[in-house]
């Protein structure tokens, strides 16, 4: 059994890694190691190692490059979508300005990247590290942090820790916009089919919907409240289900532009008339939705400008700038355009 000595640094006094090693009872080499992420560490030992330089407060000294060169890393949990595609054109713009190199990988679906990704981007030191809907452990910040690599994540949720610098959009708003929209134009079925259900964006959006309701008197159809993955089958498959029904929906709040399409898919294969019979509204307003027949009415979530400030806040952490806040939140709007109109009194 291994048995940590106690702390040989002051309070006043600033550890160093002959310090830390001599708690830990391992070699200088090792901490160093452990520092920059090499994987010729036991577990066991970088455990130990992580422990002591959380306790001792050890802060690497500042050997940050100018950033006006280098590069730093955009990680995505999931890179397979137009979405994507916009958050990576919102980022480009403010790295190419700047001169900045951009690598990008994704996490293949995972919301935290593993300590195999970590090691791999400790030992490049970028300039830092920007996460689109995923985040660090606690423990993995840490090993940024120590190696003064600035991390800032985008992430629609709103539920990052109110440490870690973010920006994000209001998703309650934006709920509450579509809803609105359609019980004003006479509505009073409509269905919502929201992403994920354990993904808070997917459940504030389901508020705003219920909140419209609330405000204007009317009853939510709990049988009308879906949810599902973002993407177009999910759209489709709950579709089928409501517009299936002898009493069926007369909107549909769609929780993303690619759930909107599937929709529209289903009223097709229903012959249904958008908007004559059914109205959609998607979320996000991807370049698509401007084009497709008939044009998308959807809320504008402008994740350009999110990657874009994502980008700059990033940056300024790199120059060794502080924030003056460590959480944005982009206002959202709705963009009306042709699928969505009163309900037919002769259906």
């Amino acid at each position: 059994m291994t048995v940590l000595r106690p702390p040989t640094a002051s309070p006043t006094t600033a550890a160093t890694i002959a310090t830390i090693a001599d708690e830990v009872g391992v070699s200088v080499a090792t901490v160093s190691k452990v520092l920059n992420g090499r994987s010729d560490v036991s577990p066991e030992t970088r455990a130990r190692v992580e422990e002591s330089l959380e306790r001792n407060r050890y802060r690497r000294r500042s050997r940050r490059q100018p950033a006006s060169a280098g590069q730093i890393d955009l990680v995505f949990h999931e890179f397979d979508s137009e979405w994507a595609t916009e958050i990576l054109r919102g980022v480009e713009a403010v790295t190419a300005t700047a001169g900045i190199g951009l690598a990008v990988s994704q996490l293949g679906g995972a919301h935290s990247p593993s300590q195999a990704w970590l090691d791999a981007a400790l030992a490049r030191r970028p300039l830092g590290v920007l996460f689109v809907l995923c985040h660090l452990t606690e423990p993995q910040q840490q090993q940024l942090q120590r190696q003064l690599i600035p991390f800032v994540v985008v992430d629609t949720d709103s539920a990052t820790s109110a440490s870690v610098p973010t920006v994000g959009s209001n998703n309650w708003n934006g709920g509450l916009l579509a809803t609105r929209h359609l019980l004003e134009l006479g509505h009073r079925r409509v269905a919502i089919i929201s992403g994920p259900q354990d993904v808070l964006c997917s459940r504030a959006r389901a508020a705003g919907f219920r909140f419209a309701h609330d405000e204007a008197g009317l009853t939510v159809d709990p049988t009308l409240v879906r949810y599902g993955s973002f993407y177009v089958d999910a759209g489709y498959h709950h579709g089928m289900e409501l517009l299936s029904r002898p009493d069926r929906p007369t909107a549909i709040f769609a929780g993303s532009d690619l759930q909107a399409m599937g929709v529209l898919r289903a009223a097709r294969q229903l012959d249904l008339r958008v908007p004559e019979d059914l109205s959609v509204i998607g979320y996000d307003n991807l370049p698509f939705a401007a084009w497709i027949g008939p044009a998308l009415t959807t809320v504008n979530q402008p994740l350009r400008d999110m990657a874009g400030t994502a980008a700059q806040m990033l940056l300024d952490l790199a120059r060794g700038t502080e924030l003056s806040t460590s959480r944005i939140d982009l206002v959202t709007e709705l963009v009306v355009r042709e699928s969505t109109a009163p309900p037919n009194p002769h259906p």
